[in-house]
């Protein structure tokens, strides 16, 4: 299932309590509204960070969920031994996803289009090996739990609406950081480069470079993410950063709007909606939803591939 376990229990929760909260005049659906758009929010920052990769740099990686669970590892580490202090808790985040963005840098300086999407899947398998078998980092299968509620400044923010604001601030300083990044001469080398290197090159852009600080801009956005996500469900472990996962957030950019300010937005919204509003058919049991949604996110990609291939925000 596109997703893993925990996005999908946190997402969908129970189907059935989904519905009985609507129907409980409002007592319980503001807390699920909630629920809905932290993660909304959370999810947002990690299609942006895939679509400076995939949409501005033309760097196809199905590897982002590995550096999504090194940010929520290394928070959740610095929370659980330390203080859950959220940004030094992000701060480490940010470095552990840099250092080890090197491990998708590099083969994109040597390889191309699908050898890259080749490399980056061995990546992403050897991650998931990694997180299940590394217990004294990251609990193997049983994960990391008990991961406290964070704080700011001593002041806890770790549920509800106070959690909310805070997600929505880091989304609207990623997303502000993008903006102006990709509008400057950083950004348009970059689109140079993805829509035809070999040009860019011989017009004397540092290509390495780019590739470089690309990889280093989103992972390290997926790793604040990660951290995050960690914080919110207070329980971290490798389920949620499988291919699976990696395959939903590509979609969330490609269905959005591959290359667009507004695109990955439009995904996230669109594809986190998606299992509650399934949730609401009459006459269709729960255990058949994640069967029904992989087959409504194939179509909605087959068909956005054939009639807008840019994407629900796209131009064209």
């Amino acid at each position: 299932m596109v997703g893993g376990r925990g996005i999908h229990r946190a997402v969908r929760l129970s189907p059935r309590e989904t519905q009985r909260a609507f129907r409980c005049e409002g007592c319980a659906v503001i807390p699920y509204l909630v629920n809905l758009a932290t993660l909304i929010a959370i999810f947002g920052i990690l299609a942006s960070s895939m679509n400076v990769l995939l949409g501005y740099g033309g760097i196809f990686s199905v590897a982002h969920a590995t550096f999504m669970g090194l940010g929520a590892y290394a928070a959740a580490q610095i929370a659980l031994l330390i203080t859950p202090d959220l940004l030094l808790a992000c701060l480490a985040a940010v470095i552990v996803t840099s250092v080890f963005s090197v491990c998708l840098a590099l083969p994109s300086l040597r390889v191309r289009n699908e050898y890259f999407i080749v490399a980056s899947l061995g990546l992403q398998m050897v991650a998931v090996a990694v997180f299940t078998d590394a217990h004294a980092i990251t609990g193997g299968m049983g994960g990391l739990v008990g991961i406290p509620q964070a704080e700011l400044f001593g002041i806890p923010v770790g549920g509800g609406f106070a959690f909310l604001i805070v997600c929505l601030a880091i989304l609207v300083l990623n997303l502000l950081i993008v903006f102006v990044l990709m509008r400057g001469s950083f950004g348009r080398s970059l689109m140079a480069m993805r829509d035809n290197e070999s040009a860019a090159q011989a017009l004397g852009k540092n290509i390495p470079m780019l590739k470089t600080f690309a990889t280093l801009l989103g992972c390290s956005m997926a790793g604040i993410a990660g951290a995050l996500f960690a914080f919110y469900l207070q329980f971290v472990n490798v389920e949620s950063f499988t291919i699976q996962q990696s395959i939903l957030i590509v979609a969330m950019v490609v269905i959005g709007g591959i290359g667009t300010f507004s695109g990955p937005l439009v995904g996230a919204v669109l594809l986190l909606l998606l299992p509650s509003a399934l949730s609401f058919i009459p006459g269709l049991p729960a255990e058949d939803i994640g069967a029904v949604q992989q087959l409504i996110y194939g179509l909605l990609m087959v068909l956005l591939m054939m009639f807008r291939p840019s994407g629900i925000a796209g131009r064209h």
